[in-house]
């Protein structure tokens, strides 16, 4: 808003001179850009965000979903569809991963949400279960062993997040866990529900061998136990076995709908099997590295010990040449300028200054 300034002409120089002052109503005219004042507020534009990278999130979401909706299934008594739940949320941990790197779409903020996802997915939701399950029936001790199976998936991922960005790590270690990955430890810790849902007669005291067992799987996860991660199998299927491996996929999910309790029982037995060979695989690859390091000090030290040897046998040899021909030296002493004769040591002092010595 313009302000009504009442300007005279005798205060105002005009001409050629510069203007002795302002005038004053300039001022409130238009901001001057040499006055101090509040910059114009910009608002932040972020970049949209790539479709391709919305994608694994979903997925990640969808599986916490099912996390949690088994919590409150098993709070419900229906431990049947909530073991359904956590199996489906399994499944879509596995997926996630794989479509963000086929869609190029990983990122840190999916890498922290997934993280989350599986510890109430493959943490929370397993113990409450077999809290609700069986647990409850050895009262405080029950909570404690849920507890410290969902603390133990909450630092193995924990763990998992940090080793995952060292540097010096193998080539090969990208194929072992360490430890027992989350999303198997939930699988794995539920089968007495497997059991029991198969039939399977069942002992009277169920309740603390659930207790051992469900502390068991925990330790597991937190050990430093190298276990196989699969992570490299997949990534390229020959032409010959393409109507294979699409049989087998079609076959092993008809079969897990059809028989669930039968299926997730031979898988968890055959998994809890295969433990051992992951670790002796491991061995092996921890035996290599160290045979090739030694190797490769063994050469370092055959070199170095070659070296010396060859400067000792050309030092013997120019000591020898010279032993041979001791003229030689004598010849080069007499050449060699920088020997003082004993005529110029005559001249030394007369050249410094002093006088010439006299023959007597």
């Amino acid at each position: 808003m313009l302000h009504a300034v009442d300007v005279r002409l005798s205060d105002v120089r005009l001409g050629n001179r510069c203007a002795s002052r302002y005038i004053a109503g300039m001022r409130y005219l238009s901001p001057s850009p040499f006055e101090p004042g509040p910059l114009p507020l910009r608002r932040r534009r972020f970049r949209p965000v790539p479709v391709r990278t919305l994608v694994p999130n979903l997925i990640t979401l969808l599986a916490l979903c099912a996390g949690l909706t088994a919590i409150r299934l098993a709070a419900e008594g229906t431990f049947e569809w909530a073991v359904y739940a956590i199996v489906f949320a399994a499944i879509l941990d596995g997926i996630d991963g794989r479509v963000a790197r086929l869609l190029k779409g990983t990122s840190r903020f999916g890498a922290e949400l997934d993280s989350l996802a599986d510890f109430v997915n493959f943490g929370v939701a397993p113990g409450v279960t077999l809290y609700f399950w069986s647990l409850h029936e050895v009262k405080s001790a029950g909570w404690i062993a849920a507890m410290v199976f969902a603390i133990a998936a909450g630092l193995r991922l924990a763990r998992f997040n940090v080793m995952i960005d060292d540097p010096n790590r193998p080539s090969w270690a990208g194929n072992f866990f360490v430890g027992m990955p989350a999303p198997a430890g939930a699988i794995t810790v539920l089968l007495p529900v497997y059991a029991y849902f198969l039939g399977a007669p069942l002992p009277p005291f169920v309740a603390p061998i659930t207790l051992v067992y469900t502390l068991a799987i925990g330790f597991l996860m937190v050990s430093r136990l190298p276990v196989y991660s699969g992570k490299r199998v997949g990534t390229r299927v020959p032409p010959d076995l393409v109507l294979l491996v699409f049989i087998g996929v079609v076959l092993f999910f008809a079969l897990l709908i059809a028989y669930p309790w039968a299926v997730l029982t031979v898988g968890t037995l055959t998994y809890l099997a295969s433990l051992p060979f992951g670790w002796l695989s491991h061995r092996n690859y921890v035996r290599r590295d160290a045979e090739a390091v030694g190797q490769g000090t063994i050469a370092q030290d055959t070199i170095a010990k070659d070296t010396i040897a060859k400067d000792t046998i050309a030092k013997d040899t120019i000591v020898q040449d010279k032993s041979a021909h001791p003229e030689d030296g004598l010849t080069e002493k007499a050449a060699d300028p920088s020997t003082p004769s004993s005529e110029n040591a005559a001249v030394l002092p007369f050249e410094r200054g002093g006088e010439r010595p006299t023959r007597r």
